[in-house]
């Protein structure tokens, strides 16, 4: 069977995959249909934090299947108040609301800071307004791409929500200068994932965070991808030993093996939430609740966060240290790096092939940036065995 021919023939053509086929994963490493290996360099987007198949979160999830799975919130479960407390004191906050997926916990913030600034701040109704960075990535629904700066993004899909402004990432005077009387929240990814692993100026969150208590301002940070251990903290922002107001978690707190996000709040912004200003059917069941749970003690009690730190300055020496006239720029925190590639020369696509070939599951973002983002269980080993495929296909670009 032809199965990426089956695949593109009943499937609407919203991505657009590297040609492999793959059929089992374990660790690092995944297998195609033909039984050929290869390093998960990507481990879906931060999803696969833990790694596949992580044994302690397929236990847990097994063992919850066959007791209680899926049942809506308009029951109390076992599981759901033990996650939560636990999330909650691993990120210093006080109050969390359950969603699906990373998207579903940004329109949850989004909710959460307008309701406060009508509600706490009194500005008035249907004027409060939300500052956002440009080149920002927080998810696909139509709140959310009409804040976007990428025209690709929003293209046919208006018309859209009002209220957000738009400043450029990294730079906290723009910010300052985009704060009116109606601004109700700031909200920026730490580090922009989509954008090509940006990091911002040092002191760039600090400064921020000094400009919303000046202001009234919440401060809300998705950390969807960020977070969780990927940049060698629990979370991106306490590399600059701040605390937001709120933060906006999933991926990886789902083990690999199920959606589960997550807003997470001080009290006050969360108690604008009443029975029935917001839900979902799926958010915060059984199911979630405990491979969540799970997910947060494997992270814990491993020492993925330290693992992260270590290997992940381990792989940026290594990226630094390649030899290749592509190379523009190295960049990023723990593991998660980005290396901007000179599109004068080939696309980041055309190396991600080449990386594929070569036994390495990458993936580029727009074209010029290849992200460099393993599970936090990965090996110097392992590292060693990707990086020697991997200057072995930067070194073939050198004229």
């Amino acid at each position: 069977m032809d199965h990426i021919a089956l695949e593109k023939s009943v499937t609407a053509a919203n991505y657009d995959p590297l040609p492999v086929v793959l059929r089992e994963a374990k660790g690092v490493w995944a297998k195609d249909i033909e039984g050929r290996r290869y390093l998960d360099m990507m481990s879906a987007y931060s999803a696969v934090s833990l790694g596949h198949g992580h044994p302690r979160i397929l236990k847990a999830m097994m063992e919850q299947a066959s007791t209680l799975a899926v049942t809506s919130r308009a029951y109390h479960t076992e599981v759901l108040g033990p996650f939560l407390d636990r999330l909650v004191r691993v990120t210093g906050l006080d109050m969390a609301l359950p969603m699906n997926t990373g998207a579903e916990a940004v329109e949850t913030a989004i909710k959460a800071a307008r309701r406060w600034g009508y509600r706490l701040k009194n500005i008035p109704n249907n004027r409060a307004e939300i500052i956002v960075a440009e080149n920002n990535f927080h998810g696909r629904t139509t709140t959310i791409v009409g804040f976007s700066s990428d025209e690709s993004y929003r293209d046919g899909f208006g018309p859209f929500a009002g209220g957000f402004k738009l400043v450029p990432f990294g730079d906290a005077q723009a910010v300052a200068d985009a704060i009116t009387e109606n601004t109700c929240a700031v909200l920026i990814e730490p580090i922009q994932g989509e954008a090509g692993i940006v990091v911002p100026p040092d002191g760039y969150l600090r400064e921020l965070r000094a400009l919303c208590d000046r202001h009234n301002v919440l401060l809300i940070l998705d950390e969807v991808q960020s977070g969780l251990g990927r940049t060698g903290r629990w979370f991106a922002h306490q590399h600059e030993n701040i605390r937001p107001d709120g933060l906006i978690l999933g991926k990886a707190l789902g083990g690999g093996v199920y959606p589960v996000s997550a807003f997470v709040g001080t009290r006050d912004l969360m108690k604008v939430f009443d029975p029935g200003s917001h839900g979902s059917t799926f958010g915060g069941n059984a199911l979630a609740a405990r491979i969540g749970l799970e997910a947060l003690a494997v992270i814990e009690e491993e020492q993925l966060v330290e693992r992260s730190a270590e290997m992940g300055g381990y792989l940026m020496e290594r990226l630094r240290s390649m030899r290749s006239n592509i190379v523009k720029e190295v960049r990023g925190r723990g593991l998660w790096i980005g290396v901007e590639v000179d599109t004068n020369v080939v696309s980041a696509r055309a190396v991600c092939d080449a990386l594929l070939a070569d036994g390495v599951l990458s993936k580029d973002t727009h074209g010029t940036v290849l992200r460099f983002a393993p599970p936090l269980t990965i090996t110097r080993d392992e590292i060693d065995w990707g990086m020697e495929r991997i200057e072995r296909v930067f070194a073939r670009a050198i004229h």
